[in-house]
């Protein structure tokens, strides 16, 4: 268990796919400067670095940076903490967040490693398998389109649904099931599973000093860098 200095300002720094749980979860007594980033960034993580750097060198004074993102493609790989201190999840991408914990997403990957996950975001951002289709069907027609998406998605075996309520479910169900049917093409088949929000939930609680920094999450000090190796278990 590792303290933290729970004096300094609070700066946290969001992919817009974790937006609706931060707005759940922050606490009414945490004073904190809140950044939501662009969604699609997490398409090009070698932008994702020096964006989310340039977003933390223009902080202005020494804070605590709550980074709400996985390793993300290894789009935080090398980020410094400057002045600052970071502090973010160890996780290597954003599916053990909504799961709740890196022991339910390695349940999730060792039952089916070949496993596709949608959210609410990503169906209204239309950023999974039918959005793809859509963008490459304008950009090249429809048989180009669907030899990109037969090399992009040939081995996925499951299409998997997280949701954060049974209300939440049902809302998104009908995108998602429009998502399946292209799906079976590569034999993919379709199934649902409620998340947690937990890990955020104790991710703040660190950022407040209401709990320790354990082996779940990563605490770069100042002069520190985030690298790759810090994520392996």
């Amino acid at each position: 268990m590792t303290p933290i200095n729970n004096n300094l300002p609070i700066v946290i720094i969001a992919c817009k796919v974790m937006q609706e749980m931060l707005e759940r979860q922050v606490p009414a007594d945490l004073d904190a400067e809140i950044n939501i980033m662009d969604f699609g960034l997490h398409e090009s993580p070698r932008k994702m670095t020096p964006v989310l750097q340039d977003r933390i060198d223009h902080i202005n004074q020494p804070s605590l940076v709550v980074l709400i993102y996985g390793l993300c493609g290894n789009g935080l790989d090398g980020l410094w903490a400057g002045e600052h201190t970071l502090l973010l999840p160890r996780v290597h991408d954003c599916m053990s967040l909504f799961l709740g914990s890196r022991t339910a997403y390695l349940r999730e990957a060792q039952t089916v490693p070949g496993t596709y996950y949608l959210n609410k975001t990503w169906l209204e951002e239309n950023s999974g398998p039918l959005g793809q289709y859509e963008k490459y069907m304008e950009r090249y027609g429809q048989e180009k389109a669907l030899q990109f998406l037969d090399m992009e998605y040939k081995n996925y075996e499951r299409l998997l649904l997280i949701a954060s309520s049974p209300q939440e479910m049902e809302t998104c169900r009908p995108n998602a099931l429009e998502h399946a049917r292209l799906c079976q093409r590569w034999g993919m088949r379709f199934e649902e599973t409620l998340g947690s929000d937990i890990y955020v939930q104790n991710l703040l609680s660190i950022a407040m000093g209401r709990r320790e920094v354990d082996d779940d999450f990563l605490l770069i000090t100042p002069g520190g860098q985030v690298q790759q190796l810090q994520f392996l278990d």
